[in-house]
């Protein structure tokens, strides 16, 4: 893997632009009227195919084949297997110990702000704030690895990260929305609600950071392979459990599923540009 300065602040940038695209979430909250949700159904499903595609046909097969050329091709397979699943064990492990009711892939809309009878059902403050910062750690806690995702694909290869990271920025929009609405519900003050919002996207560089200084000393060819093979496993889980189900809730099925054709072709052809 490149370790090159320009290589790393390239990678460390894709991945702080993914992470704090949750700014933007917060802020349609505040200048938009309403949530354009056939949009969002696309945008999701889009980012759906783009992490679906890029980790079967090209992560997953990277892996394997640093593995398999250090550990031979019996035991690299395994291995790679072992360590995809072990990304969807790592991610599912995340989202279990986030309680229900703190969970932050419910699809608010940004015209739950103006929504009176919504507002009058909160009259407990404290408890709505609660919900919302709550909300916000929540999403730091799920963006954490995706960070580290990110910035393990950028530095690896570039065209791969760049579609990555606009992938994930996509898939933080709407969390953005759902931390800064029960925020402002709270405590009616745009800024603290957005501020929480942004902050919550700052795991993602802080996932890439993390995973530098855990990895620089000891990366070699199996332990990009193990690393590679469960960033595909983690983006997989968060296409499955969190994406394509938000994608059908914001809008018709169908455009949830064309978005993420779609979403497909577009990483197959950028694959095809770039090899």
């Amino acid at each position: 893997m490149d370790w090159s300065d320009s290589n790393l602040w390239f990678a460390f940038g894709l991945t702080l632009f993914a992470g704090l695209s949750t700014g933007i979430g917060s802020a349609m909250a505040f200048f938009s009227k309403t949530t354009n949700t056939k949009f969002l159904s696309i945008a999701l499903g889009f980012s759906a195919g783009v992490m679906i595609y890029v980790s079967f046909v090209e992560i997953f097969v990277k892996a394997k084949d640093a593995l398999t050329q250090d550990l031979g091709i019996k035991m690299g397979y395994i291995i790679t297997v072992v360590s995809f699943f072990g990304g969807m064990l790592l991610i599912a492990l995340i989202d279990k110990l986030i309680p229900h009711f703190e969970n932050p892939h419910e699809n608010i809309k940004v015209e739950d702000i103006d929504d009176k009878e919504k507002d009058e059902e909160y009259q407990n403050r404290k408890s709505l704030y609660k919900v919302g910062v709550f909300t916000a750690l929540a999403i730091a806690i799920h963006n954490f690895p995706e960070g580290l995702a990110t910035f393990a694909a950028a530095l690896k290869d570039p065209t791969l990260g760049i579609p990555i990271a606009v992938a994930i920025a996509i898939h933080n929009i709407p969390e953005g929305i759902a931390v800064s609405v029960p925020i402002y519900f709270a405590t009616h003050d745009k800024k603290k609600a957005f501020r929480y919002s942004f902050l919550s996207g700052l795991a993602e560089p802080v996932g890439a950071i993390v995973g530098y200084f855990i990895f620089y000393s000891i990366f070699n060819d199996v332990t990009f392979g193990v690393l590679f093979a469960g960033v595909a496993g983690i983006m997989v889980f968060i296409s499955l459990d969190e994406l394509l189900p938000a994608a059908r809730e914001y809008g018709e099925h169908h455009l949830s599923i064309y978005g993420m054709i779609a979403g497909m072709m577009v990483m197959a052809l950028s694959l095809i540009l770039f090899v």
